[in-house]
């Protein structure tokens, strides 16, 4: 910033708020915008101005300010220099009203304010004139993606061929939201989110300028909370310093703010990392109850888990300015320490856990269920661990285990669906709480028939139970509480031929490849006796899920069909049925005993 971007605060009848203070009166004072003043000033030395620019970016970068910096450019003059110069040095004849916006050929127009036709015709009407001091009449349209469709193609041809004297300068901060034709014929320039560490260094010299006294650690935390902007950082360094009465601190900031201590942030992580619940749990708590908000909480470690995935890659990265020396130090340590793929699941978590917080009613308890899924998680095994263990077989050759992974985290138990089977080499393991899925399957020919292997001792003494139809397999399935495996079975299994000890199935094309051999397998569990399960080529009848669908279609038919209902249906406009209910003889019985009417449908009220 140089010292022209200070201007005198009694000047301007009382205080001035520092995004006002200390703007950028040159081009010498636009922080992080390099490239286009590089553009720029190849463009006048070699007189190739553009007739019209488009500036976007995100807010508070400094596209408003750089369209009047522009709008001095074109117009400059002194008793030395009389053309079009982004070499500043000192102030023209125009400089001191275009930078205040009173300036009678430069022209400002909020395009959120004025977005019809009837506006951009006025602009039309006046270009054909020339400007009665300046070189340039230069037109300044804030926010232009505003425009209705109408102003737009009103603007069109006066774009194209405006007059020698006339300059057009864009602001907008939704880019796309501008028609093509327009940016056509308009040379771009796409300003940059202002990185950190320059914005606290920049605070730093406006601190020192209004001899206020910053920590870094402040200085830091309000440069990540301005995300990029420089006019966010400075509002909020200018509430921090009347927060705080002249000395800014980290805890004032954290407060005003409703941060979280990065520091206990990196405790936090570091508890997940390692799977410990109850101190995860407990570190959440005692920093919201010093005011610290749920969803900036996990967005803090969203914030770390990203920069201990990039110090990974970049180690040179630790040396960035805006960063803490206790980010620094840990950050760098945990990047040696955890794997791509345990940092790459945990921040899938957190993005997802952050809506969630965003949306619940409750987000402390939304945020602590977060918490506990990535610490569950962090249990179970990567993918590397699993393909590792799956070819050592794990101890004496047995089923792939995994240290900490408990019995359902990182280990498989009887029946889960995991381990290797008789198609193929299948390796399934679903990782709860929001954990990873992972699958290799060999490739195989796939057998005609399935055999079941020698009957385990536990089956031996157990009674076996008469199966007669995929109806009873399900019943099975339900009774077993292996809910995962009905659902598949229910989905992709049709009945060709069953017998004693034999089942005949078709699957369908889309069919897990371990389904057959696990159907195997839990109908000797199950049943206490070997099947022999063969997969044929006949279509077979259909599935269990098909057959529940056409009765309820046909039940929904039925009831649509009977008066009393169709009565109701028109009645309530908009209602429909979306599910029938038939009582069983007992129940009906019953609720004819009680004088009590038997559901026969429920209806969704679309209008409500």
């Amino acid at each position: 910033m140089n010292d022209a971007g200070q201007t005198d605060s009694s000047k301007a009848g009382g205080y001035r708020v520092l995004a006002r203070k200390y703007r950028p009166r040159d081009f010498s004072g636009l922080i992080g915008q390099e490239p286009m003043v590089r553009t720029l000033k190849n463009a006048f030395a070699t007189g190739r101005i553009a007739q019209a620019w488009m500036l976007t970016g995100v807010r508070g970068v400094g596209k408003t300010t750089t369209a009047r910096i522009l709008a001095r450019a074109l117009n400059y003059k002194t008793a030395t220099v009389d053309h079009p110069t982004i070499e500043l040095t000192e102030f023209g004849e125009h400089c001191e009203a275009i930078l205040e916006g009173r300036h009678v050929d430069v022209i400002e127009m909020d395009a959120a304010s004025h977005t019809g036709i009837d506006d951009i015709r006025e602009i039309i009407e006046q270009v054909r004139y020339a400007p009665v001091s300046a070189r340039y009449k230069v037109y300044i349209i804030d926010e232009v993606h505003m425009l209705s469709t109408a102003a737009f193609n009103g603007l069109l041809k006066t774009l194209e061929e405006p007059p020698p004297h006339v300059k057009f300068i864009f602001a907008t901060t939704e880019i796309r939201k501008v028609p093509i034709t327009i940016l056509s014929r308009c040379q771009r320039f796409d300003l940059r989110r202002i990185d950190a560490g320059l914005i606290k260094e920049h605070l730093a010299r406006i601190g020192e300028a209004e001899g206020v006294q910053a920590d870094d650690e402040a200085l830091a935390m309000i440069a990540r909370a301005a995300e990029g902007s420089m006019r966010d950082a400075q509002s909020i360094f200018d509430q921090a310093i009347a927060h705080s009465g002249g000395h800014v601190t980290a805890e004032t900031v954290r407060d005003m703010l409703g941060l979280a201590d990065r520091a206990r942030v990196i405790d936090l992580f570091e508890h997940l990392m390692k799977g410990d619940v109850a101190a995860a749990l407990a570190e959440f708590r005692a920093q919201y109850d010093v005011g610290a908000d749920p969803v900036t909480v996990l967005t803090d470690l969203a914030e770390f888990n990203h920069l201990v995935t990039r110090l990974r890659f970049v180690p040179e990265a630790a040396q960035d300015s805006a960063l803490s020396p206790e980010e620094r130090k840990r950050g760098s340590e945990l990047a040696g320490q955890l794997s791509v793929r345990v940092l790459s699941r945990s921040w899938q978590m957190l993005l997802k856990g952050i809506q969630e917080v965003q949306n619940a009613t409750r987000p402390v308890a939304a945020a602590e269920m977060v918490l506990i899924r990535i610490a569950h998680a962090a249990n179970l095994p990567t993918l590397d661990e699993a393909l590792k263990a799956l070819q050592n077989g794990g101890p004496g050759g047995g089923a792939p285990s995994f240290p900490g992974g408990g019995g359902n985290g990182g280990g498989f138990a009887p029946g889960s669906g995991g381990g290797v089977n008789a198609v193929g080499s299948s390796f399934v393991t679903s990782g709860g709480g929001g954990g990873q899925t992972m699958r290799l399957v060999q490739s195989m020919p796939e057998p005609v028939q399935q055999t079941a292997p020698a009957r385990p001792a536990e089956a031996e003494n157990a009674p076996e139970v008469p199966v007669r139809s995929l109806a009873d397999i399900a019943a099975l399935a339900e009774s077993h509480r292996d809910i995962a495996f009905k659902i598949l079975f229910k989905r992709h299994v049709r009945l060709v031929s069953i017998e004693p000890g034999r089942l005949t199935v078709n699957l369908l094309p889309e069919a897990p490849k371990t389904l057959l051999g696990d159907l195997t397998n839990r109908l000797l569990k199950w049943t206490g006796r070997r099947w022999v399960v063969s997969v044929s080529n006949e279509p077979g009848g259909p599935t269990l899920w098909e057959e529940e669908n056409s009765r309820r279609e046909m039940a929904i038919e039925d009831a649509r069909s009977d008066p009393t209902v169709a009565a109701i249906l028109k009645t309530f406009p908009g209602a429909k049925i979306v599910d029938v209910r038939i009582p069983d003889a007992a129940a009906h019985d019953a609720m004819e005993g009680e004088d009590m009417p038997a559901p026969g449908f429920d209806a969704d009220d679309e209008d409500e």
